[in-house]
């Protein structure tokens, strides 16, 4: 029998498994954004930055960083990209504190992004029954918000390690 006769056949057991079936279908999506940002030249992480830009004129590199769960040293070279590239302007607020704003070639290329990740989007919720696609959106937004700590919290097994 040759190797992929053999691999083919595996029982698979994380099929059962919520977080092995979230992670495997995230990298699917991400993976279909990132391909279809590349046209643009754009990374799903910078096409993120634009949009919450436009939708939050004024806000700071910490805001966004706290906002997309970005450390501070990983926003430095991604907000020096995106206002090389003449996406983003930086102005002085007080302090050391920079308000950032999109550049008229920032607010189109953010037009771009809006049509790629519609397209994007809408691929994917078909994939959904309507009367799902809310409840499925709610399941993953607890699971976000919760977070670590927050569930550990509430579940005994997890506070022990087990």
């Amino acid at each position: 029998m040759d190797i992929d006769a053999r691999t083919s056949k595996l029982t698979d057991p994380l099929e059962t498994l919520l977080g092995y079936q979230l992670r495997r279908a995230s990298n699917v999506m991400m993976a279909d954004l990132g391909s279809r940002l590349q046209t643009i030249e754009l990374r799903p992480v910078e096409a993120s930055i634009l949009t919450l830009i436009d939708a939050n004129p004024g806000c700071t590199q910490s805001d966004l960083g706290r906002s997309l769960g970005i450390q501070r040293a990983n926003m430095v070279p991604l907000m020096v990209g995106l206002t090389k590239a003449g996406f983003v302007d930086r102005v002085p607020v007080g302090g050391r504190s920079q308000a950032l704003r999109l550049t008229r070639s920032g607010m189109e290329r953010v037009e771009t992004v809006r049509a790629i990740i519609g397209a994007h989007e809408a691929r994917f919720r078909r994939l959904f029954a309507p009367e799902l696609r809310e409840a499925a959106l709610e399941v993953l937004r607890s699971i976000r918000q919760g977070g670590e700590g927050a569930l550990r919290q509430d579940d005994p097994e997890l506070s022990t390690g087990a």
